[in-house]
């Protein structure tokens, strides 16, 4: 039997405490990933060209 590697992993909750803001690990995630190719931080994941958009979705996917 072949798993769904997204269905063995913990459903990330879609909210931002107050106690970590900043911190948040999908805001920490993003900064590494604009860090390493380049993307400035303001930009939307949905603003991303069709290929660095398939980059965020390996490097997303990699470490969640």
């Amino acid at each position: 039997m072949t798993a769904d590697k997204r269905e063995e992993k913990p459903v990330v909750p879609n909210v931002v405490s107050d106690e970590t803001g900043q911190y948040d690990a999908r805001f920490l995630l993003w900064r590494a990933f604009c860090a390493k190719y380049n993307v400035p931080v303001e930009t939307l994941p949905g603003d991303l060209p069709a290929d660095t958009r398939a980059q965020w979705e390996r490097f997303k996917n990699s470490k969640l």
